[in-house]
């Protein structure tokens, strides 16, 4: 979602703003049942959970791809047929090349060019609704996926293990950005149009490469690697033959009218002492202080670093002048690895120096502190914004 912001605004021909709403729709979608799983979940079979939600995500990537085979072909403004290699302002939206173009017009005559953006497709609501479902499905894996690995890993080795499992999760985002660098070089209606007769390039600003493309290849990798979970044990240390003797005397008991009517009357009690439970523990953490304050920090956290990866590739596409593939790619390559290194190795210094609570503690400090210091730098880094025509500068060429 966040390699195609861009390419998602000027296919449906929406504002950031409202692309900042369809990528925000997964968390909104995460957020509506993240507490129930991670309460309810852990008492029910947790890889089975997980591989549900790893279908619901391939389920929602292939729905974020659907409106491109119904929105028809993708009509770019033929006003402008600047060159890239020439001119450096192919770069800029096409109704402000129009403005820069012509200064010596009014406004008013600027408006009758078409300057004044229309309305887009309103099909990005299934984007919206699709990266909503992807949201939902992605809530078992988190946390009933850590519970299991820290339930049956050996003493010790569970921190290693979190660390190599976000390490690959960050590697896979690398792949994710290479493909997204390739997929935005091609034609958005690439296999339907002659692309011979296509005048523009990925370097133009009206160039909309084949978004829907990647949400596609992800959907169907996301269905097909929730196979394996389903064939995972509710718990991995215990024999094999134990777990068969239980499965066979659990069927007898189900064949049994008596047990089914007892069953149902436990059961029913079970639910009424989880629900009652789920208050309790709601409550008990919600007065935890230490446990709020982490809270804080983390929401603190990845509040930042969601709003600069979901616009960290618009500003640099916009301010350096840089296509949507090269700045993917340029990212995939330097910015993730590193914090994949940075996964793994957290997780080795806790298995090796065996820290504590007050160690984790004070490590994640350090981390935090450190990044601090390192988001600093990006004040001495500002480069000077381009002029607007409207915005920065009268019509005529005046400066504001």
């Amino acid at each position: 979602m966040k390699i195609s912001t861009t390419q998602i605004e000027r296919r449906f021909e929406i504002s950031s703003s409202l692309v900042g709403l369809i990528d925000g729709s997964f968390e909104i979608g995460n957020l509506f049942v993240i507490v129930f799983v991670s309460y309810f979940g852990s008492k029910l079979h947790r890889p089975k959970l997980i591989g549900i939600g790893c279908f619901l995500m391939g389920t929602g990537s292939i729905l974020m791809a659907l409106p491109h085979f119904f929105m028809g072909y993708y009509r770019y403004s033929k006003e402008t047929n600047i060159d890239p290699s020439e001119n450096s302002t192919s770069n800029l939206p096409n109704c402000l090349i129009n403005q820069m173009l012509s200064l010596n017009r009014t406004p008013s005559e600027i408006i009758e060019r078409g300057c004044v953006k229309e309305s887009g497709s309103h099909m990005w609501i299934y984007v919206f609704m699709g990266n909503m479902l992807r949201g939902i499905g992605e809530t078992p894996i988190v946390p009933l996926g850590i519970s299991y690995i820290d339930d049956f890993a050996k003493e010790g080795h569970s921190s290693l293990y979190l660390g190599t499992v976000n390490a690959m999760g960050m590697t896979g985002l690398v792949f994710a950005f290479m493909l997204g660098s390739l997929f935005a070089k091609m034609y958005v209606d690439i296999g339907y149009v002659d692309l011979s007769t296509i005048r523009i390039t990925p370097k133009d600003s009206r160039w909309v490469g084949a978004w829907w493309l990647g949400f596609l290849v992800s959907g169907i990798v996301s269905i097909i690697s929730s196979i394996p979970f389903f064939f995972l044990p509710l718990n991995p240390n215990k024999p094999q033959k134990e777990r068969k003797v239980s499965l066979f005397l659990h069927v007898l008991k189900t064949n049994d009218k008596r047990n089914q009517i007892a069953n149902l009357t436990n059961r029913r009690k079970y639910i009424t002492k989880n629900v009652t439970g789920f208050f309790q523990s709601l409550k008990s953490i919600l007065t935890n202080p230490l446990y709020v304050i982490f809270v804080i920090f983390t929401l603190l956290h990845m509040s930042s670093y969601i709003a600069s990866l979901t616009y960290i590739i618009k500003m640099v596409e916009q301010q350096y002048g840089w296509s949507a593939s090269k700045t993917n790619f340029l990212l995939g390559v330097l910015a993730l690895p590193t914090v994949a290194i940075g996964m793994f190795s957290g997780g080795y210094i806790i298995k090796k120096f065996k820290l504590s609570l007050v160690g984790l503690a004070k490590l994640a400090f350090c981390s935090a502190t450190v990044h601090l210091l390192s988001q600093v730098l990006y004040f001495f880094l500002i480069c000077e914004s381009k002029s607007v025509a409207g915005l920065t500068l009268t019509y005529d060429g005046v400066q504001l």
